[in-house]
């Protein structure tokens, strides 16, 4: 299996271009003639018709480049798609998948996927289609290097540490209590994110050792969370090579991101024990999101961790 050092961390729905491992920007560019709200953390300019309250974005309005034309025969052609992509996580991972959205690119269709029962992780396969054909090419669906092993790293992780995990989403759950913020949509997640994501937070991974984890899991499905374990026990990895970046937003709309809640919420982390061993990112948006990518940062987004992340061994 390939290194998860060439993985891509590809939580937040980061925008996946057919034909290549690029960040779609193309269609982002403002013109004279288009209203622009405010710009990515990535430059990318937002146009205000793409800004929606993250409450109630459901991942409705995801799109990749050049996408119109395949969406309609990846549509047309929809149970194929889902018989073929689900034969391919089945035969390759060993792993039994729902499929959630369909997202038309160039040459082909984002089929974004959700495993059933643990190891859980959400990911998305491609499909290639022949526009001018209109045909569907469901014997050659791939995916990019790195992507889904570095989801399967991540639903084996949460069963290794489920203690663990579980202290991190009900002290996330008593975050958005305590603090005038909140996540996105589980559906928003179900149908843009990849890896291991949940409303509040995606896992990626950067070590060998989590390779090997893939291994035992494609070696034998019943693996059970005490050898994953203890395989990660006796071999330690890194505190930086796990990185879990939490993004949250501000609830009430038309509100600035708050420093104050932002600098409250590090503090709270850094104080939480118990949390999964790892480097944490706090990044905390205002109240809307890009509907077309399935992200939240622009240039008012508070990111003070990207740098100095928190470190939980």
């Amino acid at each position: 299996m390939r290194s998860n050092k060439k993985a891509l961390a590809i939580g937040l729905g980061i925008t996946v271009l057919i034909g290549g491992c690029n960040m779609d920007t193309e269609n982002t560019k403002s013109s004279e003639k288009e209203p622009v709200a405010a710009t990515g953390g990535h430059g990318i300019a937002l146009k205000t018709e793409n800004l929606v309250s993250v409450q109630e974005y459901t991942g409705e309005g995801y799109a990749l480049r050049n996408g119109k034309e395949t969406d309609k025969i990846a549509e047309a052609n929809r149970d194929e798609i889902e018989v073929a992509v689900k034969k391919f996580f089945s035969e390759k991972y060993k792993t039994e998948v729902i499929v959630h959205n369909l997202v038309g690119a160039v040459d082909g269709v984002s089929v974004f996927v959700e495993s059933v029962g643990e190891p859980n992780f959400q990911a998305f396969a491609i499909v290639p289609i022949d526009v001018q054909s209109k045909t569907v090419k469901s014997d050659s669906v791939w995916s990019q290097e790195g992507q889904i092993e570095n989801a399967l790293s991540g639903g084996l992780f949460a069963m290794a540490y489920d203690e663990e995990m579980a202290n991190l989403n009900n002290f996330m759950n008593q975050i958005t209590k305590e603090y005038p913020v909140v996540g996105k949509t589980k559906e928003a997640v179900e149908k843009t994110d990849s890896g291991y994501s949940t409303p509040y937070y995606y896992m990626s991974f950067f070590t060998d050792v989590f390779d090997h984890l893939n291994s035992m899991y494609l070696e034998n499905q019943n693996v059970s969370k005490e050898e994953l374990r203890n395989f990660l026990d006796e071999n330690k990895f890194e505190t930086e090579a796990v990185k879990i970046t939490i993004n949250l937003f501000m609830k009430e709309k038309d509100v600035e991101p708050d420093k104050v809640t932002y600098s409250q919420i590090v503090s709270e982390i850094e104080s939480m024990d118990g949390l999964p061993r790892g480097a944490y990112t706090l990044l905390l948006h205002d109240n809307l999101i890009n509907s077309k990518y399935g992200h939240g940062s622009k240039d008012n987004s508070i990111e003070e961790t990207t740098i100095n992340e928190i470190m939980k061994e």
